[in-house]
């Protein structure tokens, strides 16, 4: 395994260790089942959320390196051809 795929293992498990314990102790709370269920689904729609964010400022990342790329090649484009002119 590579860094990059260990790096994506550990959080996987952290990630599921921690709706494990979460689910664990909503289960073992002391309040009513309509109460948990507000819980639940609020970090279902956190959870959602934070993907969402996350895919969001990925795109966007991703987006504005391409753009730099574009920029650089249509640059060097047109350096190579005032150079040739002369």
């Amino acid at each position: 395994m590579n860094g990059n795929q260990t790096y994506i293992l550990f959080n996987t498990v952290s990630v599921g260790a921690a709706y494990f314990m979460l689910g664990l102790s909503l289960w073992l709370a002391p309040v009513d089942l309509s109460t948990k269920g507000y819980w639940a689904m609020g970090v279902l729609l956190l959870t959602g959320s934070l993907v969402n964010l996350v895919k969001y400022r990925t795109d966007e990342r991703i987006s504005a390196e391409t753009t730099a790329k574009i920029e650089k090649a249509r640059n060097e484009k047109l350096i190579s051809e005032y150079v040739g002119k002369e």
